[in-house]
Protein backbone atom coordinates (compact mmCIF):
# COMPACT_ATOMS: atom_id res chain seq x y z
CA UNK A 1 0.00 0.00 0.00
CA UNK A 2 2.82 2.36 1.00
CA UNK A 3 4.75 1.61 -2.19
CA UNK A 4 1.82 2.14 -4.53
CA UNK A 5 0.62 5.38 -2.97
CA UNK A 6 4.13 6.81 -2.69
CA UNK A 7 4.98 5.84 -6.26
CA UNK A 8 1.72 7.37 -7.51
CA UNK A 9 2.49 10.63 -5.69
CA UNK A 10 6.01 10.78 -7.12
CA UNK A 11 4.75 10.18 -10.67
CA UNK A 12 2.29 13.05 -10.27
CA UNK A 13 4.94 15.46 -8.93
CA UNK A 14 7.74 14.52 -11.30
CA UNK A 15 7.97 12.85 -14.73
CA UNK A 16 8.52 9.12 -14.44
CA UNK A 17 11.79 9.15 -16.31
CA UNK A 18 13.28 12.26 -14.71
CA UNK A 19 16.27 12.03 -12.42
CA UNK A 20 14.38 13.82 -9.62
CA UNK A 21 11.55 11.30 -9.83
CA UNK A 22 13.95 8.37 -9.61
CA UNK A 23 15.73 9.97 -6.62
CA UNK A 24 12.49 10.54 -4.69
CA UNK A 25 11.42 6.98 -5.41
CA UNK A 26 14.69 5.57 -4.05
CA UNK A 27 14.49 7.63 -0.86
CA UNK A 28 10.93 6.48 -0.14
CA UNK A 29 11.79 2.89 -0.97
CA UNK A 30 14.94 2.88 1.19
CA UNK A 31 13.07 4.25 4.20
CA UNK A 32 10.61 1.40 3.84
CA UNK A 33 13.29 -1.24 3.46
CA UNK A 34 15.19 -0.14 6.61
CA UNK A 35 12.30 -1.41 8.73
CA UNK A 36 12.43 -4.91 7.19
CA UNK A 37 14.47 -7.79 8.56
CA UNK A 38 17.56 -9.09 6.78
CA UNK A 39 15.67 -12.14 5.47
CA UNK A 40 12.76 -10.35 3.86
CA UNK A 41 14.04 -7.12 2.32
CA UNK A 42 14.17 -6.72 -1.46
CA UNK A 43 16.06 -4.31 -3.64
CA UNK A 44 15.33 -2.93 -7.07
CA UNK A 45 17.59 -2.53 -10.03
CA UNK A 46 16.11 -1.12 -13.20
CA UNK A 47 12.64 -2.34 -12.19
CA UNK A 48 13.67 -5.98 -11.39
CA UNK A 49 13.11 -7.65 -8.00
CA UNK A 50 16.22 -9.34 -6.59
CA UNK A 51 16.10 -11.81 -3.65
CA UNK A 52 17.98 -10.86 -0.50
CA UNK A 53 20.59 -13.59 -0.86
CA UNK A 54 21.71 -12.12 -4.18
CA UNK A 55 22.19 -8.58 -2.91
CA UNK A 56 25.83 -9.16 -2.00
CA UNK A 57 26.53 -10.14 -5.60
CA UNK A 58 25.21 -6.86 -6.91
CA UNK A 59 26.43 -4.55 -4.17
CA UNK A 60 29.13 -3.13 -6.42
CA UNK A 61 26.52 -1.84 -8.87
CA UNK A 62 24.38 1.23 -8.39
CA UNK A 63 20.61 0.97 -8.62
CA UNK A 64 20.62 3.84 -11.07
CA UNK A 65 22.78 6.81 -11.87
CA UNK A 66 23.13 8.85 -8.66
CA UNK A 67 21.21 6.18 -6.68
CA UNK A 68 21.85 4.85 -3.15
CA UNK A 69 23.30 1.37 -2.57
CA UNK A 70 20.99 -0.25 0.00
CA UNK A 71 23.43 -3.02 0.79
CA UNK A 72 26.18 -0.52 1.51
CA UNK A 73 23.90 1.46 3.84
CA UNK A 74 22.85 -1.62 5.76
CA UNK A 75 26.40 -2.88 6.01
CA UNK A 76 27.59 0.47 7.35
CA UNK A 77 24.76 0.58 9.85
CA UNK A 78 25.57 -2.92 11.05
CA UNK A 79 29.26 -2.14 11.48
CA UNK A 80 28.42 0.97 13.54
CA UNK A 81 26.17 -1.08 15.80
CA UNK A 82 28.94 -3.61 16.32
CA UNK A 83 31.54 -0.96 17.18
CA UNK A 84 29.35 1.03 19.57
CA UNK A 85 31.83 3.92 19.87
CA UNK A 86 34.70 5.55 18.06
CA UNK A 87 38.07 3.90 18.55
CA UNK A 88 40.38 6.68 19.71
CA UNK A 89 43.41 4.67 18.67
CA UNK A 90 42.38 5.15 15.05
CA UNK A 91 42.46 8.95 15.43
CA UNK A 92 45.56 11.18 15.35
CA UNK A 93 47.19 11.23 18.82
CA UNK A 94 46.68 14.99 19.19
CA UNK A 95 42.94 14.61 18.66
CA UNK A 96 42.69 11.61 20.99
CA UNK A 97 44.48 13.44 23.80
CA UNK A 98 42.29 16.49 23.29
CA UNK A 99 39.15 14.38 23.67
CA UNK A 100 40.46 12.61 26.78
CA UNK A 101 41.56 15.91 28.35
CA UNK A 102 37.89 16.77 28.94
CA UNK A 103 37.44 13.78 31.27
CA UNK A 104 37.71 13.90 35.03
CA UNK A 105 39.87 11.43 36.96
CA UNK A 106 37.11 8.83 37.38
CA UNK A 107 36.19 8.80 33.71
CA UNK A 108 39.84 8.76 32.69
CA UNK A 109 40.41 5.65 34.81
CA UNK A 110 37.45 4.00 33.08
CA UNK A 111 38.81 5.02 29.68
CA UNK A 112 42.14 3.38 30.54
CA UNK A 113 40.33 0.02 30.57
CA UNK A 114 39.79 0.46 26.83
CA UNK A 115 42.65 2.70 25.71
CA UNK A 116 45.35 1.93 28.26
CA UNK A 117 48.24 3.67 26.53
CA UNK A 118 46.24 6.80 25.74
CA UNK A 119 44.39 7.24 29.05
CA UNK A 120 47.52 6.58 31.15
CA UNK A 121 49.51 9.27 29.37
CA UNK A 122 51.47 11.42 31.82
CA UNK A 123 50.44 14.71 30.23
CA UNK A 124 46.76 14.00 30.86
CA UNK A 125 47.29 13.20 34.53
CA UNK A 126 49.67 16.11 34.94
CA UNK A 127 46.94 18.42 33.67
CA UNK A 128 44.44 16.96 36.13
CA UNK A 129 46.85 17.42 39.03
CA UNK A 130 47.73 21.01 38.25
CA UNK A 131 44.15 22.04 37.47
CA UNK A 132 43.03 20.95 40.95
CA UNK A 133 46.18 21.52 43.01
CA UNK A 134 47.90 24.42 41.30
CA UNK A 135 51.04 24.33 43.43
CA UNK A 136 52.98 21.47 45.00
CA UNK A 137 56.64 21.45 45.96
CA UNK A 138 57.13 18.24 43.99
CA UNK A 139 56.27 20.04 40.74
CA UNK A 140 59.57 21.92 40.89
CA UNK A 141 61.75 18.94 41.78
CA UNK A 142 63.33 16.19 39.76
CA UNK A 143 60.80 13.34 39.89
CA UNK A 144 61.91 10.29 41.90
CA UNK A 145 62.28 6.85 40.39
CA UNK A 146 58.92 5.34 39.51
CA UNK A 147 57.12 8.65 39.71
CA UNK A 148 53.84 9.04 37.81
CA UNK A 149 51.30 11.84 37.80
CA UNK A 150 48.48 9.32 38.02
CA UNK A 151 49.87 8.05 41.32
CA UNK A 152 50.44 11.64 42.43
CA UNK A 153 46.79 12.47 41.71
CA UNK A 154 45.66 9.63 43.95
CA UNK A 155 47.97 10.83 46.73
CA UNK A 156 46.80 14.44 46.41
CA UNK A 157 43.18 13.32 46.55
CA UNK A 158 43.89 11.15 49.60
CA UNK A 159 45.75 13.98 51.30
CA UNK A 160 42.94 16.46 50.65
CA UNK A 161 40.39 14.10 52.20
CA UNK A 162 42.69 13.66 55.18
CA UNK A 163 43.07 17.45 55.52
CA UNK A 164 39.30 17.91 55.47
CA UNK A 165 39.05 15.51 58.40
CA UNK A 166 42.14 16.69 60.30
CA UNK A 167 44.24 19.56 58.84
CA UNK A 168 47.43 18.71 60.72
CA UNK A 169 47.32 15.08 59.63
CA UNK A 170 46.63 16.16 56.06
CA UNK A 171 49.66 18.44 55.90
CA UNK A 172 51.82 15.75 57.50
CA UNK A 173 50.61 13.28 54.86
CA UNK A 174 51.65 15.63 52.04
CA UNK A 175 55.08 16.05 53.63
CA UNK A 176 55.55 12.33 54.19
CA UNK A 177 54.92 11.68 50.48
CA UNK A 178 57.35 14.42 49.42
CA UNK A 179 54.51 16.44 47.90
CA UNK A 180 55.05 19.49 50.13
CA UNK A 181 58.16 20.90 51.80
CA UNK A 182 58.03 21.71 55.49
CA UNK A 183 57.92 25.44 54.87
CA UNK A 184 55.20 28.01 55.72
CA UNK A 185 55.61 29.60 52.30
CA UNK A 186 55.16 26.28 50.46
CA UNK A 187 52.12 25.38 52.56
CA UNK A 188 50.65 28.84 51.92
CA UNK A 189 51.13 28.47 48.15
CA UNK A 190 49.50 25.04 48.24
CA UNK A 191 46.48 26.42 50.12
CA UNK A 192 46.23 29.46 47.85
CA UNK A 193 46.14 27.33 44.68
CA UNK A 194 43.84 24.56 45.97
CA UNK A 195 40.04 24.65 45.97
CA UNK A 196 39.28 21.19 47.39
CA UNK A 197 40.04 22.02 51.03
CA UNK A 198 37.18 22.40 53.48
CA UNK A 199 36.98 26.08 54.40
CA UNK A 200 35.96 25.44 58.01
CA UNK A 201 38.94 23.16 58.61
CA UNK A 202 41.16 25.60 56.75
CA UNK A 203 40.04 28.46 58.99
CA UNK A 204 40.92 26.44 62.09
CA UNK A 205 44.32 25.54 60.63
CA UNK A 206 45.22 29.14 59.73
CA UNK A 207 44.15 30.38 63.15
CA UNK A 208 46.68 27.98 64.65
CA UNK A 209 49.41 28.54 62.05
CA UNK A 210 49.84 32.33 61.91
CA UNK A 211 53.16 31.91 60.09
CA UNK A 212 51.32 30.24 57.21
CA UNK A 213 48.65 32.94 57.38
CA UNK A 214 51.27 35.69 56.98
CA UNK A 215 52.66 34.10 53.82
CA UNK A 216 49.16 33.43 52.50
CA UNK A 217 48.22 37.12 52.81
CA UNK A 218 51.29 38.20 50.83
CA UNK A 219 50.19 36.04 47.88
CA UNK A 220 47.21 38.34 47.25
CA UNK A 221 47.56 41.20 44.79
CA UNK A 222 45.02 43.98 45.39
CA UNK A 223 46.54 46.50 43.02
CA UNK A 224 43.97 48.88 41.45
CA UNK A 225 41.07 47.11 43.13
CA UNK A 226 38.19 48.89 44.83
CA UNK A 227 38.37 48.29 48.57
CA UNK A 228 35.13 46.24 48.99
CA UNK A 229 35.98 44.06 45.99
CA UNK A 230 39.49 43.43 47.33
CA UNK A 231 38.00 42.50 50.71
CA UNK A 232 35.66 40.00 49.04
CA UNK A 233 38.54 38.37 47.20
CA UNK A 234 40.51 38.17 50.45
CA UNK A 235 37.67 36.43 52.29
CA UNK A 236 37.13 33.99 49.43
CA UNK A 237 40.57 32.53 50.15
CA UNK A 238 40.72 33.18 53.89
CA UNK A 239 37.24 32.76 55.28
CA UNK A 240 36.15 35.11 58.03
CA UNK A 241 35.12 33.63 61.39
CA UNK A 242 31.45 33.46 62.23
CA UNK A 243 31.85 35.66 65.28
CA UNK A 244 33.78 38.83 65.95
CA UNK A 245 36.94 38.36 67.93
CA UNK A 246 40.71 38.42 67.94
CA UNK A 247 41.07 36.30 64.79
CA UNK A 248 38.82 38.58 62.74
CA UNK A 249 40.75 41.64 63.94
CA UNK A 250 43.99 39.90 62.94
CA UNK A 251 42.66 39.18 59.46
CA UNK A 252 41.50 42.76 58.92
CA UNK A 253 44.82 44.13 60.16
CA UNK A 254 46.81 41.91 57.80
CA UNK A 255 44.51 42.78 54.90
CA UNK A 256 44.81 46.52 55.58
CA UNK A 257 48.60 46.45 55.49
CA UNK A 258 48.61 44.32 52.34
CA UNK A 259 46.07 46.54 50.57
CA UNK A 260 48.14 49.64 51.34
CA UNK A 261 51.32 47.90 50.15
CA UNK A 262 49.64 47.02 46.83
CA UNK A 263 48.27 50.56 46.29
CA UNK A 264 50.82 53.10 47.58
CA UNK A 265 49.85 55.80 45.05
CA UNK A 266 46.16 55.51 45.89
CA UNK A 267 46.88 55.69 49.60
CA UNK A 268 48.84 58.92 49.14
CA UNK A 269 46.13 60.38 46.92
CA UNK A 270 43.33 59.60 49.38
CA UNK A 271 45.45 60.28 52.45
CA UNK A 272 44.77 56.83 53.89
CA UNK A 273 46.90 54.82 56.28
CA UNK A 274 46.65 51.14 57.27
CA UNK A 275 44.74 52.21 60.39
CA UNK A 276 42.22 54.15 58.28
CA UNK A 277 41.79 51.18 55.94
CA UNK A 278 41.23 49.00 59.01
CA UNK A 279 38.40 51.30 60.13
CA UNK A 280 36.86 51.21 56.66
CA UNK A 281 37.02 47.42 56.47
CA UNK A 282 35.37 47.03 59.85
CA UNK A 283 32.67 49.51 58.80
CA UNK A 284 32.07 47.56 55.57
CA UNK A 285 31.62 44.31 57.47
CA UNK A 286 29.13 45.88 59.89
CA UNK A 287 27.28 47.53 57.00
CA UNK A 288 27.13 44.18 55.16
CA UNK A 289 25.55 42.52 58.18
CA UNK A 290 23.11 45.40 58.62
CA UNK A 291 21.93 45.41 54.99
CA UNK A 292 21.78 41.64 54.43
CA UNK A 293 20.49 40.36 57.78
CA UNK A 294 16.72 39.64 57.83
CA UNK A 295 16.69 40.35 61.58
CA UNK A 296 17.61 44.01 61.12
CA UNK A 297 14.42 45.89 60.38
CA UNK A 298 15.72 49.45 60.22
CA UNK A 299 18.53 49.37 57.66
CA UNK A 300 21.36 51.86 57.86
CA UNK A 301 20.97 54.69 55.37
CA UNK A 302 23.75 56.04 53.21
CA UNK A 303 23.82 59.29 55.16
CA UNK A 304 24.14 57.44 58.47
CA UNK A 305 26.98 55.29 57.15
CA UNK A 306 28.89 58.32 55.90
CA UNK A 307 28.43 60.15 59.19
CA UNK A 308 29.47 57.20 61.37
CA UNK A 309 32.49 56.31 59.21
CA UNK A 310 33.84 59.85 59.05
CA UNK A 311 33.66 60.11 62.81
CA UNK A 312 36.13 57.24 63.07
CA UNK A 313 38.31 58.34 60.10
CA UNK A 314 37.98 62.07 59.58
CA UNK A 315 40.40 62.39 56.65
CA UNK A 316 38.26 60.22 54.35
CA UNK A 317 36.24 62.08 51.73
CA UNK A 318 32.46 61.90 51.81
CA UNK A 319 32.27 60.85 48.16
CA UNK A 320 34.61 57.92 48.70
CA UNK A 321 32.60 56.65 51.69
CA UNK A 322 29.41 57.06 49.64
CA UNK A 323 30.85 54.85 46.88
CA UNK A 324 31.64 52.24 49.52
CA UNK A 325 28.02 52.20 50.64
CA UNK A 326 26.75 51.90 47.07
CA UNK A 327 29.00 48.91 46.44
CA UNK A 328 27.69 47.00 49.47
CA UNK A 329 24.10 47.95 48.69
CA UNK A 330 24.32 46.75 45.07
CA UNK A 331 26.70 43.77 45.28
CA UNK A 332 26.25 42.40 48.77
CA UNK A 333 28.24 41.14 51.73
CA UNK A 334 32.02 41.45 51.68
CA UNK A 335 32.59 38.36 53.83
CA UNK A 336 29.81 36.03 52.71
Amino acid sequence: MFTNSCQHLIWILCPAGSQMGQGLWRIARNQQLQGYSGQSYLTREHGRRIPANNVSNTSHRKQAQGGIDIYHLLKTRKSKEQEGFINLEMLPPELSFTILSYLNATDLCLASCVWQDLANDELLWQGLCKSTWGHCSIYNKNPPLGFSFRKLYMQLDEGSLTFNANPDEGVNYFMSKGILDDSPKEIAKFIFCTRTLNWKKLRIYLDERRDVLDDLVTLHNFRNQFLPNALREFFRHIHAPEERGEYLETLITKFSHRFCACNPDLMRELGLSPDAVYVLCYSLILLSIDLTSPHVKNKMSKREFIRNTRRAAQNISEDFVGHLYDNIYLIGHVAA
